[in-house]
């Protein structure tokens, strides 16, 4: 399951990106049910023969061959890409020009194409975030309606409108274009975070920690790096903050496989190289005169990451980045952070007070982290019952078995506390 979930998230935007190139967003649909009928029929095959050595390869194989096909029957009953159209209406030039396009080269170019053809100008933002996710970087509507904090119905209209947007092209982004391209860029940066963000901090009910979305996720902020237009400050300060977070990854969950907070981790067991490339980004966004929220994150990771120990974090300055990521966009989760970082700075107290001050912090109503963090410093001021309460509501709140797991031995702590009368090694307000 883990190796068809892998290759799905790997494999179905590549071949999505190219077979949209061959057959024209206003194919979208049949580009989709090619890619899944690839997918069926390796899995029918894999069942018996076993997995290949290269399963890309075999993908990639047979999702050109089904592309074939798909040409040969429908091309007297479609319209295809335009600049295509003319090669594949020989059985001579059909199949060179579909293995000319299926090439590393032009698959990697028609991912980015894709990327951009997907932040369509007459869709919002959410909207093109949405379908970057559903349809390159394959996020089911559930899924995506998690990364929005959204329902899974309202997502799947959504994502179902944008399509019919993107339809109405009649070839992918020209990502040659640079005043097109520059309007673009700020919706493909978001929707590479927020995939990151999904894999570091999922709402998934299967784990609450999914490294494979992060490394998709850094792995097409690299192909967007690639390109002259793409590589520019902020692009660099999304690929700082994502190597900066990555490299804790080994260290969020401990030897048993529960999540660990940033305070109890194992800091030698942090990636050095990713941090050393985390490092090397954010110096590379620093050429420009723009400070985006990417900078500041990537900052305040930056800081996390070269602290020696939890007692050794500049609190001060990770609250005044805060401060400053508040002024570029203002969000009741980025308050809960700061409330959290100035409660480490100030003392439990002072974090209490500031999460009561978050304005809309309402929002934070169905989000599990928001009673933790509470439950935390209640925990922290000798409050053991109201902070077991707290951690109650966060537990009926958890997406997964590792949220509960970890909520659950807050509760137990909270217990153990009140029975002392005396504190239990509390995790300092960090969620994890």
């Amino acid at each position: 399951m883990e190796l068809s979930e892998h290759l799905f998230r790997h494999e179905a935007g590549r071949m999505v990106a190219t077979l949209t190139r061959i057959f024209g967003p206003h194919n979208l649909a049949l580009a989709e049910d090619v890619v899944q009928d690839a997918f069926c029929r390796a899995f029918e095959v894999w069942k018996v023969r076993g997995v290949p050595d290269n399963p890309s390869a075999w993908l990639m194989a047979t999702a050109k061959n089904r592309a074939i096909d798909a040409l040969r029957r429908e091309r007297t009953a479609r319209t295809f890409e335009p600049e295509l159209s003319r090669l594949i209406q020989s059985e001579w030039t059909l199949s060179p020009a579909v293995e000319e396009l299926f090439a590393p080269k032009a698959i990697k170019n028609d991912v980015l194409r894709m990327m951009f053809s997907c932040c369509h100008p007459r869709l919002g933002e959410e909207a093109q975030i949405a379908l970057v996710l559903n349809i390159l970087c394959g996020f089911s509507s559930a899924e995506v309606a998690g990364a929005f904090v959204s329902t899974q119905t309202a997502i799947e209209k959504r994502i179902s409108r944008a399509k019919k947007v993107l339809a109405s092209s009649k070839k992918l982004f020209d990502v040659s274009v640079g005043e097109e391209f520059s309007s673009r860029l700020p919706a493909v940066q978001r929707a590479l975070y927020l995939l990151f963000n999904e894999g570091y901090h999922g709402s998934s009910p299967q784990s609450a920690v999914r490294a494979e979305l992060c490394c998709e996720a850094m792995r097409l902020t690299t192909v967007l790096l690639e390109h002259p237009l793409g590589a520019t400050p902020a692009t660099y300060a999304l690929a700082a903050l994502m190597n900066l977070h990555a490299a804790r990854l080994p260290a969020r969950t401990d030897a048993s496989g529960k999540l660990s907070s940033l305070f109890d981790q194992d800091r030698s067991r942090w990636d050095s190289q990713l941090v050393t490339q985390g490092q090397r980004f954010l110096d590379l966004s620093a050429t420009g005169r723009e400070v985006t929220e990417y900078h500041v994150e990537a900052a305040i990771a930056w800081v996390h990451t070269t602290a020696d120990s939890p007692e050794d974090t500049d609190w001060r300055q990770i609250v005044g980045l805060y401060d400053m990521l508040l002024k570029i966009r203002s969000s009741p989760v980025i308050a809960l952070n700061r409330a959290i970082a100035i409660g480490q700075h100030e003392g439990a107290e002072r974090g209490l007070e500031e999460i009561l001050a978050i304005v809309d912090r309402e929002r934070l109503a169905r989000y599990p982290f928001y009673f933790a963090a509470l439950g935390e410093f209640q925990f922290r001021s000798g409050q053991y019952d109201l902070a077991r309460k707290q951690f109650r509501t966060a537990l009926s709140l958890a997406r997964n078995s590792m949220e509960r797991t970890f909520l659950t031995g807050r509760i137990r702590s909270c217990e153990r506390a009140a029975l002392a009368g005396t504190s239990v090694t509390p995790s300092r307000g960090e969620a994890p």
